[in-house]
């Protein structure tokens, strides 16, 4: 029984790796250049899936991705050529890592911002919170009101 749960185990494992999409017809002859484009395509992302890079998505346009990826290393492209002419075409936001500068600076700092922002909101709330006085008894009524409350209900224990 265990070693079916073992096998069971691994078969498991080796399905959930993700599977890549590049299709046969999209893969280069050459090995290096394979190797290249795989590394090239694993840094941009896909612009329909948002979160996926080229080289894991089925996306049609990310298909196309990685064929022009393809095209441009076969031309005699550097990475960083290659990457230039993407970014250039598809702008920043086609990078998983996108560079820090000032058209990125709202991404790069807007997580943060909202967590101070947040963190502040919490301290005015705490702070307020403090400063408000405790009634005697922790009702928050005034005593005016606590005598009121004590006097009705003392009329629905009476019996009619």
């Amino acid at each position: 029984m265990m070693k079916h749960a073992g096998i069971a185990l691994i078969f498991s494992l080796v399905l959930a790796v993700p599977a890549g999409a590049v299709q046969p017809d999209e893969v280069l002859d050459n090995p290096q250049l394979e190797s290249r484009a795989r590394e090239i395509s694993k840094e941009l992302r896909c612009l329909v899936c948002q979160n996926q890079s080229i080289d894991d998505s089925d996306a049609e346009l990310a298909k196309d991705l990685r064929v022009l990826v393809r095209e441009r290393l076969v031309e005699g492209d550097s990475d960083e050529q290659v990457l230039s002419f993407i970014t250039d075409r598809y702008g920043d936001y086609v990078l998983l890592r996108p560079p820090v500068n000032a058209g990125t600076a709202l991404l790069w700092a807007g997580p943060f911002a909202i967590v101070l922002i947040a963190g502040a909101i919490v301290a005015v709330w705490l702070r307020r919170r403090q400063n408000q006085p405790a009634s005697a008894s922790g009702t928050g009524l005034s005593e005016e009101e606590q005598a009121r409350l004590a006097k009705l209900i003392d009329q629905d224990d009476k019996p009619a």
